[in-house]
């Protein structure tokens, strides 16, 4: 132990004197607990015996030693949700990249957290285990020699707001096994608690950042404070322009950040959230509590919108700030998206169907099956039959529904124009793993190329998760600039166990680690490559 611990101050010592980025390490344990955040004791996923887990406070360029020990009786894998590890999908932490965590058993991811800033989120990417719990809030801080566009605030507060069941994961997770739908949710909660357990104070006249993420399973939500307004500073690692509102709608797997000021008359007040595009209407509360209040909140929380059209009009008033700096010091406008010329346009529709008497979710017609082996580590090895390179379409087919392993091939340095087409009466909400989507288009009705003239070119705001409305389309400019398999999934969670993701092929035949990090030492080899020697 004791020259364990000589090795590590050496390697530190080394690390530091050729002035690489600095390290941060965080040692988790990862178990079953009995939590009780709707008023039933059920079990959920703790980490440190945490629910949820703890935040990960980092600077930009950081280094992100996470040792995970999984002590859960099931393989475990966590992913970062908008946290861009370039050129390194060795450490996505989804069932494509990545062989699970198995019982008993320790992996150690290493993030580097390379030109980042923002609010983003992790959470347990492997079945149903998200319905559980296993969540927590990422914060990457500026470097201190960067300016942000707003006065340093008084606090800065994470809020996870996300649809919860009190039913078991695993009886969920059974219940789409056997090809039924998921009831709807039971409640909401709000960093894990329910009804005004949550409370954030204040002090009269000071103003605050709130980091919300949407880390729920189903539902598109509403926040809102009683008697505030909120302004909005920025979306998954984009400055924003800072335009006031008095909601804003967080869609599945998103995350933003706005500034409120406690200028009101001293008292307590209604943090409200509540569900949007469903049938059923949740309401969740918390509290805002300034600091010298005596008078709790009283009456009822603020109303929150009803209509599709509030959602849609507001999104398109998310813009980039072109005149902040990012985590770079030159300005964040400095990258012109609208004029670089698209090399490939992808349209991709999702659908419902019964496959074989069971409910199954598709993209272009394809529903995803989980592989065997993971997709990256097949790749790597050469393994044939692992996955189908190709076999999904670049737009809509309205062919029947089939199932397969459909990896989607893809050039490095492609410019990528991708068309989200939903013509369900639902709303769904989509990510891409390792990549910022600039949103440059979103609208009702059937998209035609015709809507390019109305695309925004200039300061659309680029994020990892849209959303894309009922009967709608949302269209999105990607630069493939980082080499991997990454996963293009659905953040309805039901929608994408049952198949409605696939991986996006990012290629160069280059061996350089200019373009890609080599396999790491440490990787978790299963399935049709365990046993293999990693690195021949």
């Amino acid at each position: 132990m004791l020259v364990s611990k000589l090795a590590l101050c050496l390697f530190l010592l080394f690390k530091f004197a050729i002035g690489e980025d600095p390290y941060r390490f965080f040692d988790w344990t990862i178990t079953y607990g009995d939590i009780n955040p709707l008023g039933i004791k059920q079990q959920g996923i703790l980490i440190n015996g945490q629910f949820p887990g703890p935040d990960i406070y980092s600077q930009t360029n950081d280094n992100l030693i996470i040792n995970v020990h999984n002590n859960l009786p099931d393989p475990f894998l966590i992913s970062w949700n908008g946290v861009q590890q370039r050129k390194d999908s060795w450490q996505d932490g989804v069932h494509g990249t990545n062989c699970p965590i198995p019982p008993g058993k320790n992996f150690t991811y290493h993030l580097h957290l390379k030109d980042q800033i923002g609010s983003f989120f992790y959470f347990p990417s492997l079945a149903f285990h998200k319905a559980a719990g296993g969540f927590g809030a990422i914060r990457i801080l500026s470097r201190p020699m960067i300016p942000v566009p707003f006065p340093d605030p008084a606090g800065d507060f994470t809020v996870l707001i996300g649809d919860w069941y009190k039913t078991d994961h695993k009886k969920l997770q059974a219940r789409l096994d056997r090809g039924r739908r998921l009831p709807p949710p039971d409640g909401v909660l709000i960093n894990g608690r329910g009804p005004n357990g949550a409370s954030f104070t204040v002090d009269e006249g000071k103003t605050y950042r709130l980091r919300i993420s949407n880390v729920g399973l189903e539902s598109s939500l509403n926040i809102r404070i009683e008697g505030h307004l909120m302004t909005l500073v920025e979306i998954e690692g984009t400055h924003t322009m800072k335009n006031i509102y008095d909601s804003i709608d967080v869609h599945l797997g998103q995350s933003l950040s706005v500034l409120i000021t406690a200028n009101q008359p001293v008292k307590d007040y209604y943090i409200a959230v509540s569900t949007r595009f469903k049938r059923q209407l949740l309401t969740i509360t918390a509290v805002l509590h300034y600091s010298s209040s005596k008078q709790p909140v009283s009456g009822t929380p603020p109303d929150g919108p009803t209509n599709i059209d509030y959602s849609l009009i507001q999104a398109r008033t998310f813009m980039t700030n072109l005149t902040a700096s990012g985590p770079r010091p030159n300005p964040q406008g400095s990258y012109h998206y609208g004029s670089i010329p698209v090399t490939r346009t992808i349209r991709l529709a999702n659908s419902a169907e019964i496959v074989n008497g069971k409910k199954r979710y598709a993209v272009n017609s394809v529903s995803f099956i989980d592989p065997d082996t993971p997709l990256k580590l097949a790749d790597y090895f050469k393994i044939n039959g692992v996955f189908n390179l190709g076999g999904i379409t670049d737009y809509p087919t309205d062919a029947a529904m089939h199932m397969d392993t459909a990896v989607m091939d893809s050039d490095y340095h492609a410019f990528v124009e991708l068309v989200f087409e939903n013509r369900e009466y639902w709303l769904q909400s989509w990510h891409l793993d390792g990549y910022s989507m600039f949103v440059v288009g979103m609208d009702r009705g059937q998209w035609s190329t015709d809507n390019r003239t109305r695309y925004n070119l200039l300061d659309a705001v680029p994020r990892c998760t849209v959303q894309v409305y009922p009967q709608s389309w949302t269209a999105v400019y990607v630069a493939l600039d980082s080499v991997g398999m990454w996963n293009l999934r659905s953040e309805t969670w039901a929608r994408r166990y049952l198949g409605q993701q696939f991986y996006l092929r990012v290629y160069t035949d280059s061996n350089s680690t200019r373009d890609e990090l080599p396999m790491p030492e440490n990787a978790l080899l299963c399935g049709r490559v365990a046993g293999k020697l990693a690195h021949t």
